[in-house]
């Protein structure tokens, strides 16, 4: 199903377009609402990161910043002219928005995703059509339409943990078109190759990765794109003098380089053992998972017949702090998001929704009840 342009939000109502998790988050509650992994980065990024605060005095050099685009190079096996380093993925957003608005391009927008794209376009003029997948929210390209010059998609897709096959996604990309794929979870599922186009050679194309969720850097900002060349230049060609500090550098070359493989490995092990093990809590605390997870976060649904509003607000007084997904175009307020985390946690939460549920639906017998009184 598509949303003609003019068929979206008016600015007036964009604000639920920059709704993120971090919105949600209440001092002393658990966080299931940032998909932000651990509470910090590693202890060898941040020696690695702290040893070079002694050179923020000077700006950041000709050499970091070769180094860095020659460690992105190297991990996605392509020239340096297909990388630009970015402030964090949502950069790369904004600075395709303003292509496509001095491209006069068309833009598609595949929903339920993340909504920054959407916003950015939006703000600089472009019109947008939006393309909602039914449930389960696999791709179909064929949904798309044609005459779209710049399509957006996610991959693996935030909220839905949807991962849609490499040769799905490759459907999309044409010459003459801008094909942004979000990739800002790829890195860390376990089967990465058979969905990642990061590395291709498909005209138009530009994958986005963000390096914030994984290596637990988002008070940082670091990321970068993989794609086409001569959209790539555009991009880069409108942007001010140093557009990357020295720690984001570093923080780059660091994490996509070869002695991060290590970790890398044992996160997206974990990451499979923890969200297994986190849905079989939920199935056993009669938690419906909305579809199969691939990512590090995982779709619910409230239960049914009681307030999704109501029962969300219920868990943050119990402690339990959840992403709110009625602001994603093509979900509703039944839907929540969850970010995988380890078992103590989950059962916290198993705990909570059970007495939320046993509470509002307490309230309602005892309101029928009460009705049914002579």
């Amino acid at each position: 199903m598509s949303e003609k342009p003019g068929q979206g939000p008016d600015p007036a109502s964009w604000a639920a377009l920059r709704h993120h998790g971090d919105a949600e988050l209440v001092p002393g509650a658990l966080d299931f609402a940032v998909n932000v992994r651990g509470s910090g980065p590693p202890g060898w990024l941040r020696d690695r990161l702290a040893a070079r605060l002694a050179d923020l005095g000077g700006y950041p050099g000709v050499d970091d910043d070769e180094a860095a685009l020659s460690a992105v190079a190297a991990r996605h096996g392509v020239g340096r002219d297909r990388v630009l380093l970015l402030g964090g993925a949502s950069e790369g957003f904004h600075l395709l928005a303003a292509h496509a608005a001095r491209n006069l391009l068309r833009a598609a927008v595949v929903h339920p995703s993340f909504t920054e794209p959407e916003l950015e376009l939006r703000r600089a003029g472009v019109p947008v059509e939006r393309v909602l997948l039914p449930v389960p929210f696999d791709l179909d390209p064929g949904l798309v339409p044609e005459e779209a010059d710049l399509v957006v998609v996610g991959n693996p897709t935030n909220p839905t943990s949807v991962a849609h096959p490499r040769s799905a996604v490759a459907a999309l990309c044409r010459p003459g078109r801008v094909t942004v794929v979000d990739e800002a979870f790829c890195d860390i599922l376990a089967d990465e190759a058979a969905h990642t186009l990061a590395g291709a050679d498909l005209p138009g194309l530009v994958v986005l990765r963000s390096l914030t969720k994984t290596w637990a850097l988002a008070g940082l900002r670091v990321g970068y794109a993989v794609g086409d060349p001569s959209v790539l230049a555009d991009l880069a060609a409108h942007r001010p003098h140093w557009p990357l500090g020295t720690l984001q550098l570093e923080a780059i070359r660091a994490c996509v380089g070869p002695a991060a493989d290590p970790e890398l490995q044992t996160a997206r092990a974990q990451v499979v053992s923890e969200r297994d093990a986190m849905v079989r809590a939920l199935d056993a605390a009669g938690i419906e998972v909305a579809v199969p997870p691939s990512a590090p976060f995982v779709l619910v649904r409230t239960p049914a017949g009681i307030d999704p509003v109501a029962f969300r607000t219920g868990l943050v007084r119990r402690g339990i702090v959840t992403r709110r997904c009625d602001t994603f175009p093509g979900l509703d307020a039944t839907y929540l998001r969850l970010a995988v985390r380890p078992g103590t946690m989950v059962d916290e939460l198993a705990g909570a929704w059970l007495g939320e549920v046993a509470a509002r639906t307490g309230r309602a017998a005892a309101g029928k009840q009460e009705g049914e009184r002579p």
